[in-house]
């Protein structure tokens, strides 16, 4: 068994992923109210309530980290492909108030929360995307940079109209949707050239090959959120669809190796595909309401795996561990 001497050093911002895949189950299950009755709701409640917990938790001990180790975060800044990570928080902090905001409505603390959250990620996309322009050659934009992580603070930004509409911050939102849906294609046309140059990422990145999922699922609900006609939502929802088929191809390849973080990126995508088939069912046939029904307690099943299997790493000293390093192809 691998115990890692100083755990609190490899707490990466990576680790704020756990928030997004609980918040995102929370929304998911709030969307199965109509279905699902007072257990949805009741669900949606105490899913919210862990994902603040684990935020305020993993926020004190990033802050101890910053104190002791403050060349880990550096170096996590630095990274090639862990830097992407940084963005975890704010998107975070933009879903719990999502959270809040439809369990317990609008109120100024939740919207105070929302504009940090939506402030921070446009600057860690613009500072992420900044990097590209660098003249350090290994802090620009290169092969080993190119991985799914980069739609997490490229395409975060499609998050924001979930709580700001209700906010009534619909220019804001629309204006931050945008930026988001600009840069969605670019990354996506940069991990082909990717694949086509360089192969694929390395395995232990082969889990956040499911982050591509979370694009058109966001994006589907924010435009839903914002007025837009149903069909433009099913129009995201096939886009989607068809990311977690084309991710699920990885998925055997990822299984064999041991659990680490980056197996939290199944979580977020597809409580987002879960929540947007949920708000479609709303105007479906009963067969897709069931469907939509079943990929809740599905996607549930997997993110309760996930949280066993990190509960046992961190109980057995092998969680947190350091990070492989980032490399062209496996």
């Amino acid at each position: 068994m691998l115990h890692h001497p100083t755990p609190l050093k490899s707490l990466s911002p990576g680790w704020f992923a756990i928030v997004m895949g609980l918040s995102g189950l929370a929304l998911a299950w709030q969307r199965a109210g109509p279905f699902m009755g007072g257990l949805a709701g009741a669900c949606a409640l105490l899913l919210g309530a862990l994902a603040a917990l684990v935020f305020g938790l993993l926020t004190v001990l990033s802050l101890l980290r910053w104190r002791r180790y403050p060349q880990a975060l550096t170096e996590d800044l630095r990274h090639p492909v862990r830097h992407a990570f940084a963005a975890a928080v704010p998107v975070s902090l933009i879903l719990l108030a999502t959270v809040a905001v439809v369990l317990a409505g609008p109120g100024q603390l939740v919207a105070g929360l929302w504009m940090v959250g939506a402030a921070l990620q446009l600057g860690v996309t613009v500072w992420t995307l900044g990097r590209w322009l660098s003249p350090v050659r290994a802090e620009g934009l290169s092969w080993p940079s190119i991985t799914p992580l980069l739609f997490i603070p490229a395409v975060g930004n499609v998050l924001v109209p979930l709580a700001g509409a209700p906010l009534g911050q619909l220019a804001w939102s629309a204006a931050q949707l945008g930026v988001g849906v600009l840069l969605w294609p670019l990354v996506l046309a940069l991990l082909a050239l990717r694949i086509a140059a360089s192969g694929l990422w390395p395995t232990p990145l082969l889990p956040t090959t499911f982050i591509t999922v979370a694009p058109p699922a966001a994006i589907g609900l924010a435009l839903l959120q914002l007025g837009a006609p149903i069909l433009l939502g099913w129009s995201f929802w096939g886009m989607a669809l068809f990311f977690v088929l084309w991710s699920g191809l990885v998925l055997r390849r990822s299984l064999p190796q041991p659990f680490g973080l980056t197996f939290w990126a199944l979580s977020f995508p597809l409580a987002a595909f879960s929540a947007l088939s949920l708000r479609l069912a709303m105007d479906a046939a009963p067969w897709f309401q069931t469907m939509a029904c079943l990929l809740l307690v599905a996607v549930t099943l997997v993110i309760a795996l996930l949280a066993l299997a990190t509960v046992k790493g961190l109980c057995s000293g092998r969680l947190p561990a350091p990070e492989p390093a980032a490399q062209a192809a496996q």
